[in-house]
């Protein structure tokens, strides 16, 4: 019975990358004796140097962002109770006129409430 060999390669690009840049390492090591040399590595090689920069940037920007977005949130919180307070204070000084809070910037809904009958 015949073996079935197979070579895969991830979907992962980071996986791809790393792997390209191997095969290339190797394919320039090698030079005129490279089994590669019909292919188009030599046109290529720039560009996996170059998808693997951005790639590291990319990753910088993410944790970056990710940082940006905890700073964030550590400042939202104390706002997001300041609005609730701002809102509850709002609400009771224009108990009768509602939509004055609109002026505010808050949306104001007033649809009636149905109340649920029971079965």
């Amino acid at each position: 019975m015949a073996k079935i060999v197979r070579v895969k390669i991830s979907r992962n690009t980071e996986e791809v990358l790393n792997l390209a840049e191997l095969v290339a390492k190797k394919h320039e090591e090698l030079g005129k004796e490279s089994p590669l040399q019909p292919l188009n590595w030599n046109n290529q090689l720039d560009n996996v140097r170059k998808a693997i920069e951005y790639h590291k940037q990319a990753k910088e920007y993410l944790r970056m962002a990710e940082q940006a977005h905890e700073q964030r949130d550590l400042l939202v919180v104390p706002i997001d109770d300041l609005l609730r307070q701002s809102r509850d204070l709002l609400k009771a000084l224009y108990r009768n006129e509602p939509k004055r809070l609109g002026e505010f910037g808050f949306e104001v809904d007033e649809a009636v409430k149905k109340k649920k009958m029971k079965e």
